[in-house]
């Protein structure tokens, strides 16, 4: 039996590009144990003619060079580029059953394909996407979604949310949970014993003295000085048009954005197609690409697994840095 770590991929929507991408993982070494969930016969499919796919095993290793596949049974056929509801059910059963070998000890951590959002909400389930989903079946009260990529590490205070709602949503309680998750996970996910944090402002110009808003004035300062005092190294707020510079990036080890567009578009014009998706927050290491289904391309063989990588590698990682948080002393 393998004494390596094992690290769950889940294959993701089975229309998409998951499956393929999945398959690729093969051409590289890793220096763990790799298993993606999916169906075996779809593996098979998506895959070049010349890999090699077992059935996973967990008491015998795996020939080199050969894919081990945990056989999870598609509902219905997957017909290449065409979305049907019918297999909903089984994409959340790869989320299910990955999350559960996570829990139990019996994978290191996870990363994730992509799903579709709407095919899943045609079917009748309620789906926001893999973070919330993980977060509930974790019972997480509150998660943090961080990008990392092009040497940038961003995360996000608030996530998919109308641009209006965002000034509301944007409470004290919510920023200072929030930073101290950030904090946490980059102590022990990624290894910074004294991580700084660059907080950005809402408003332009980080309101303007309260000119061009108040949420610095009556929220953000606030939340930044009582955590500042626990000893926490915050900089900011920064205005969002001079925070991404290199002279002022260079200060700190990650980011935090107060919505969605304010931080990603900045970190997938610098790491788009190698980028990764990571919650923060949650019981396990949960890493995944920074792109969609990408349905037209399909089936094309022109789907890049950069992405994927990248988040294997980034999973691989953060379950080094976890394990040496976690060992005795």
């Amino acid at each position: 039996m393998t004494e390596l770590p094992v690290l769950a991929v889940t294959s993701g929507e089975p229309a998409g590009i998951g499956p393929e991408l999945c398959a690729q993982l093969v051409c590289r070494a890793w220096p763990l144990r790799l298993v993606v969930l999916g169906d075996i016969g779809l593996m098979r499919a998506r895959s070049a003619g010349d890999t090699a796919i077992a059935a996973y095993r967990p008491d015998a290793p795996a020939a080199p060079g050969t894919l081990e596949v945990l056989h999870v049974p598609l509902t219905v056929p997957a017909r290449v580029g065409a979305l049907d509801p019918r297999n909903a059910r089984y994409v959340l059963a790869l989320l299910d059953r990955a999350l559960a070998g996570c829990v139990s000890g019996e994978f290191a951590g996870m990363v994730t394909a992509p799903v579709h959002k709407g095919v899943i909400n045609d079917a009748g389930v309620a789906f926001s996407g893999h973070t919330e989903y993980l977060a509930e079946h974790t019972g997480t009260p509150r998660v943090v979604m961080m990008l990392t990529g092009g040497g940038l590490r961003v995360a996000l205070a608030t996530t998919h949310l109308p641009l209006a709602a965002v000034p509301a949503a944007l409470t004290a309680k919510v920023l200072e949970e929030t930073l101290r998750i950030l904090h946490r996970d980059l102590v022990a996910r990624f290894g910074l014993p004294a991580p700084r944090i660059l907080v950005a402002g809402l408003n332009p110009h980080a309101g303007e003295g309260g000119h061009m808003g108040r949420e610095e004035i009556d929220v953000i300062i606030p939340v930044l000085e009582s955590l500042r005092a626990e000893g926490m190294r915050l900089v900011g707020p920064l205005p969002a048009d001079t925070l991404f510079v290199p002279h002022t990036l260079a200060q700190g080890d990650a980011v935090l954005a107060m919505y969605h567009d304010q931080g990603l578009p900045v970190l997938k014009h610098a790491s788009f197609g190698g980028g990764v998706n990571v919650t923060l927050g949650l019981p396990i290491v949960r890493t995944s690409v920074d792109h969609g289904t990408a349905l037209d391309l399909a089936g094309t063989g022109r789907a890049d697994p950069g992405s994927l990588y990248a988040a294997v590698e980034l999973a691989i990682d953060m379950v080094g840095a976890d394990r040496v948080d976690k060992a005795p002393a």
